[in-house]
């Protein structure tokens, strides 16, 4: 989550080609900020509604880069089940929703807040808790303490509060529908996140061991792997387990297995602008894409300290369609995997 809100304004190169790799991050939006706005209509692939192994769990995506700028999943937490919308967060171990514990400072989202009940709070020794705190010296004198959490964002939101177990409600591809217990965040003090939001809280899908996507792997529904398809108009799905991931016409590049690294990361790539090779070490994107912009049509945009880089045009970019006219795709090959090619394109489907 590096950026709390996109201006609509602006487009930032690296964002708009990395789209479909990277998080693109929450921000408040009038068009969802009903107090129990429907999410709109996805639709799942055939190929992928037949399959008859629970070892994927598969999840409709809303959301777009414009206008909204954010992607969630709806989610039903607690048993009976109440829906929640989670913002998708590939950077971050730790899922957390909107917490009435009560609340000291809680944003206006689509849905009330969760409300905790004592038997569900995990104790400090437990090893989630534990996971969560890392090399901290996270004091835990009563094993049956609460275990708190404080999770922090680069664009400086944060999410203060306890660690909960409650049920999930997760449909699996042979049609199962399981309520595993997970452990999450019941958030009870946001900062950072402006007065509205349009989403619920933030599902963690980091590499950590609090991860929703470890917690499902540890309890044997499903094996450790995570995918999604983001459509070039919006939506989309997510799925986690590798019962759809194709037996052959896949490129594989290895993650990196640093343990103090918790993003996913292929490791090095030597990066190609068209067809001008930039070099692994050398990665000097941003001036090259400096040298061959128009610089007519584009300008730097400084006044937005929310990314590292934006151009503003003449006009509103709506859609990647607009961009793709000024920008050479990128290819990355990657060096840790022979012939591991990404080549990002800008193109309507």
């Amino acid at each position: 989550m590096a950026s709390k809100k996109t201006h609509w304004w602006y487009s930032m190169a690296l964002l708009s080609l990395l789209s479909t790799l990277h998080h693109s991050p929450p921000f408040c939006s009038a068009a969802l900020n009903n107090p129990n706005p429907p999410p709109p209509k996805a639709v799942i692939p055939q190929s992928l509604a037949g399959r008859r192994s629970i070892s994927s769990a598969v999840f409709p995506v809303y959301g777009n880069i414009y206008p909204d700028g954010l992607y969630y999943v709806s989610l039903g937490i607690g048993d009976p089940p109440k829906p929640y919308y989670l913002d998708i967060d590939t950077g971050s171990d730790v899922t957390w929703i909107q917490c009435d514990a009560p609340c000291v400072s809680c944003v206006k989202g689509p849905h009330p807040p969760y409300k905790p009940k004592k038997e569900k709070l995990v104790p400090c020794i437990d090893a989630l808790c534990e996971a969560i705190h890392g090399n901290d010296d996270y004091p835990c004198e009563n094993p049956n303490d609460q275990c708190d959490y404080e999770v922090e964002y680069a664009d400086k939101g944060s999410s203060l509060g306890v660690l909960v177990k409650d049920a999930f409600s997760v449909r699996f591809t042979n049609g199962s529908l399981l309520q595993p217990k997970l452990a999450f965040g019941c958030g009870y003090d946001q900062q950072g996140f402006g007065s509205t939001s349009p989403w619920d809280g933030v599902l963690g899908l980091g590499r950590g061991k609090s991860g929703i996507v470890t917690q499902l792997r540890d309890q044997g529904l499903i094996r450790n792997v995570i995918g999604h398809c983001f459509g070039s108009r919006g939506g989309g799905y997510l799925f986690l387990g590798d019962d759809l991931v194709p037996s052959s016409g896949v490129a594989w590049a290895p993650m990196s297995r640093s343990q103090s690294q918790k993003h996913y990361s292929a490791g090095q790539a030597n990066v190609y602008f068209g067809k001008q090779s930039l070099g692994i070490r050398d990665f000097s994107v941003v001036s090259t894409l400096k040298k061959d912009l128009p610089a007519k049509v584009l300008k730097e945009a400084p006044e937005d300290t929310t990314l590292p880089v934006c151009w503003k045009g003449v006009r509103p970019f709506k859609s990647i369609h607009d961009v793709k006219a000024y920008f050479k795709p990128l290819t990355l090959s990657f060096t840790s995997a022979r012939k591991a090619l990404l080549e990002i394109l800008l193109k309507d489907t």
